[in-house]
């Protein structure tokens, strides 16, 4: 949940790929490859790198697709990711992002799948689950300093 905050101004906020680095600790750096489209339909595709929070030292390289749009009385990031290691082994993940108002408050819900090998399967967990803590706290954090 984000305190006092318009659903749409935090979706802006989030869609916006140069604020992840502020919201993501794991991004090290990005490109924008291709944009398109408009306010009702905006999709971009961005490469970036970051490096595992369990195993800083380890990198991957990353290809998103982001789909932004309103979706009825909700605001809506749909994406879909490669993440490559050492150039050679890749996995995808897919997320779709809400946000929504509830009793003043933006609703922030997330839900992600991944590919994982079964021998990682509790790694690639912790990885999901910091990364998606980490955005939120940091999400609720760059709003409350508005609200103070």
């Amino acid at each position: 949940m984000v305190y006092h905050a318009d659903p749409m101004v935090v979706w802006e906020y989030v869609a916006d790929f140069s604020n992840m680095k502020q919201l993501n600790p794991t991004i090290i750096n990005f490109d924008i490859i291709s944009e398109k489209g408009n306010y009702d339909h905006w999709e971009y595709i961005t490469e970036y790198t970051e490096h595992l929070s369990q195993l800083p030292f380890i990198k991957n390289n990353n290809e998103g697709h982001f789909i932004i749009k309103p979706d009825g009385n909700e605001y809506l990031i749909l994406s879909h990711h490669k993440t490559c290691f050492f150039s050679y082994f890749c996995v995808k993940s897919d997320s779709e992002f809400r946000f929504s108002i509830d009793s003043g408050k933006t609703n922030c819900t997330e839900l992600v799948t991944y590919e994982c090998p079964s021998l990682l399967t509790s790694f690639c967990r912790k990885e999901v689950t910091f990364q998606r803590q980490a955005i939120k706290a940091n999400l609720q954090q760059h709003f409350s300093r508005f609200n103070s």
